[in-house]
């Protein structure tokens, strides 16, 4: 069979086993066994050895990123596996927008801390677009944890064991943090999302009832690490923009709290400065 047959017949498969981007997917696959650009398949036209095999795995709905091992965000490739959150490309938005935030202070030395930063998405993505960045990452989960570490390796990140929700958290950094960028769990317990989501740790995705216990709990952190004027972003849930801006709100130590929307136009991050 030629890979042109391949990638067709695969795609049918994944079509019927209900994967969203099933010709997509197959030639992301594909392209990672051929060590080349997905647009570069074309050129191919050998199957590459262990491609039915990965095919075999995503029609099981087992998420792609643990079947390649990386996971992209931004100009990043991230090692992912069981065990810690997959990054998704919503995210980006928001730490493109913790980027500018950083270039409008003008500062040589940012420091910025990444709370639940899982496999250290927004924590790397800062230190790749502002390399003069004092950042660090913090992690509760072990798993998480290390595949946080085995990201940052090489890079001045520091990738930190800790409890989010621990208002004592970094207290040498205390009051002198410029950037706070979080994507917390935060999705509200439920059995209705798509096959993958669960592929995530739970930790990592779900936050009670309503999605908010994790972001009502680690205001008061942010709040502490935060200098006056020091910035936030949060990602949280389609369903609860209005929560989380009432949380800030009633802390009474932000204030230009702001929704900041993703590329489809929905509202799933806010923003706000320490007062």
């Amino acid at each position: 069979m030629s890979l042109r047959a391949a990638l067709l017949d695969a795609a049918e498969r994944l079509t019927a086993a209900g994967v969203p981007s099933p010709l997509v997917d197959a030639r992301l696959i594909a392209a990672h066994l051929l060590g080349c650009g997905p647009l570069d398949v074309a050129f191919h036209d050998e199957v590459p050895a262990g491609f039915e095999e990965m095919v075999a795995r995503r029609e099981q709905r087992e998420p792609l990123q643990h079947i390649l091992g990386v996971a992209p965000f931004g100009a990043l490739d991230l090692a992912v596996g069981p065990g810690v959150f997959i990054p998704r490309p919503e995210t980006e938005v928001l730490a493109d927008w913790g980027v500018r935030q950083l270039a409008a202070l003008a500062v040589p030395r940012p420091r910025v801390v990444d709370l639940c930063t899982g496999s250290g998405a927004l924590a790397l993505y800062v230190a790749h677009e502002v390399p003069g960045a004092e950042v660090a990452g913090v992690e509760k989960h072990p798993a998480a944890l290390e595949y946080a570490r085995r990201n940052a390796a090489g890079t001045t990140v520091d990738m930190l064991e800790g409890d989010v929700t621990d208002p004592t958290l970094l207290g040498e950094w205390h009051g002198t943090v410029d950037l706070v960028l979080t994507n917390p769990p935060y999705v509200p317990e439920t059995p209705d999302l798509d096959r993958e989501v669960y592929a995530d740790p739970p930790e990592a995705v779900f936050s009670g009832v309503t999605g908010m216990d994790v972001i009502r709990a680690f205001v008061p952190t942010i709040h502490a690490l935060l200098r006056p004027g020091g910035r936030v972003g949060i990602e949280h849930d389609d369903t609860t923009s209005s929560a989380v801006q009432d949380v800030l709100a009633a802390h009474g130590g932000f204030r230009e709290i702001a929704v900041l929307k993703d590329l489809t136009g929905r509202a799933r991050f806010v923003t706000a400065s320490k007062v």
